[in-house]
């Protein structure tokens, strides 16, 4: 079995949640088995092309397999917040929501010119939230070296959003 299939066996999908007709993707149970953790780790690591100078996680469960690469990478960490959840003074950059509209923020001095930074999240549905975090990166004049996701809903086709940003984008499972 390779590693999308292994992933596969271990989602859960929830109906109906968190509204009526979606199918929700519930990584949860994944969390329950550490060697498949490691093995998606080093999955997303064997893809990049090089390594980054640092990792931004988005909230929330992009924290959970983030920070394990950027730990597993030796780079700093970044959290990609909701707008108002960070303490210190920060940068934001807003996208657009089938209903509206949100932000994301990072810490101010968190990105340094020409780094290359591996953007992060558990899904990847329609971009917006992972093009929030490429735009804060070219905020600071630095690249995006990478996305990577644990899921791609292709049907949504979020990788058309991201390609303006790198075209290196890892997905280990798709639906």
């Amino acid at each position: 079995m390779n590693l999308s299939q292994k992933i596969k066996s271990i989602i859960r999908e929830v109906p109906d949640f968190p509204t009526p007709g979606v199918n929700f993707k519930d990584i949860t149970p994944i969390f329950e088995n550490p060697s498949l953790c490691q093995e998606i780790v080093e999955g997303f690591i064997s893809a990049l092309p090089n390594k980054p100078d640092a990792v931004i996680g988005i909230e929330s469960r992009g924290f959970l397999f983030g920070f394990l690469l950027a730990y597993q990478l030796k780079v700093p960490f970044i959290l990609a917040r909701k707008a108002g959840k960070l303490p210190y003074k920060t940068v934001k950059a807003e996208y657009t929501l089938e209903y509206g509209s949100a932000a994301i923020e990072i810490n101010e001095g968190s990105i340094h010119s020409g780094q290359n930074i591996l953007i992060h999240d558990d899904l990847l549905a329609t971009g917006g939230t992972a093009s929030a975090a490429a735009q804060l990166v070219k905020m600071h004049k630095a690249n995006v070296l990478a996305f990577t996701f644990l899921i791609e809903l292709t049907f949504l086709k979020g990788r058309d959003k991201l390609q303006n940003y790198s075209n290196n984008i890892i997905c280990l499972t798709q639906y």
